[in-house]
């Protein structure tokens, strides 16, 4: 596959992330200012969702006004504009507003650049945890805490390897999950917010994230671009395929995400 460059620099795009945390973290600090909101779905919305999505967005036109934006709190286009779209940006502000709320510090920002209907740049920002992971296609996957910069690679595993640790949400537990987990020999069960769950398995703390339950493509994007780099993917339960992005319906379909590609068996 030839090196796709995406014309983007990621650390202007990584700016951008740490000043939307920056906001999340001001009103994370003021609960007065919450004023939690429900959406259609039932999810919560807050200020902090809307303050971010104001300055990510508003920054991302500022870097590169030619790249259309999708994002979880802007008006949907349709897809007759959409389906037009060489390169844009996929975003959510801020991922894991449940976290938020329960104030555990388990939420993110997640920023990803996509082209062809696949992630080419993703950056994934955990404001409270100050941890920034990074990934452009081809180049390789970071994460970033402090002075600390490391690159990500995962190793092999096997579906028939004992112990295998498996990320489920704490909020999304399904019996379609229940039964993948029961197929596998002593699984140990990790539980993790937001798009923290791809991460774990990008930095090798975890083997295996089934989502066999309702997401939306900006809650995936950034996070799978960095796993994908350090050795990983995210692919659709039913067929094995890599989750694709920009499709009509921005639903995903249910997935399985390994921390390494050799796992993934074979038909």
């Amino acid at each position: 596959m030839s090196k796709i460059v995406p014309l983007i620099d990621i650390n202007s795009v990584k700016q951008i992330a740490r000043a939307a945390g920056a906001e999340i973290l001001r009103i994370y600090a003021q609960t007065d200012q919450w004023a939690v909101e429900q959406k259609s779905d039932n999810s919560p919305l807050t200020l902090a969702d809307r303050q971010a999505n104001q300055l990510i967005c508003q920054q991302l036109l500022e870097l590169a006004p030619e790249i259309p934006i999708i994002s979880e709190e802007n008006k949907a286009i349709p897809y007759a504009q959409r389906k037009s779209f060489g390169q844009c940006w996929l975003v959510d502000p801020l991922d894991g507003t449940k976290e938020f709320v329960k104030r555990n510090g388990e939420f993110t920002v997640n920023i990803a650049l996509l082209e062809g209907g696949r992630p080419i740049l993703g950056v994934v920002y955990a404001p409270v945890l100050d941890e920034m992971y990074t990934a452009v296609r081809s180049e390789g996957a970071f994460f970033e805490q402090g002075n600390t910069r490391e690159q990500l690679q995962t190793k092999p595993f096997t579906l028939q390897d004992s112990g295998l640790r498996v990320v489920c949400s704490r909020s999304h537990m399904t019996p379609a999950t229940q039964a993948f987990v029961d197929q596998l020999q002593e699984p140990t069960l990790v539980s993790r917010g937001s798009s923290l769950k791809f991460l774990l398995l990008a930095r090798g703390l975890a083997d295996l994230y089934p989502r066999l339950a309702p997401t939306m493509e900006w809650d995936t994007g950034a996070a799978q671009m960095v796993l994908e780099e350090a050795g990983g993917c995210v692919v659709e339960a039913s067929t094995g395929h890599d989750l694709a992005y920009n499709k009509e319906n921005l639903l995903n379909p249910h997935f399985i995400a390994y921390s390494h590609r050799s796992a993934i068996p074979q038909p």
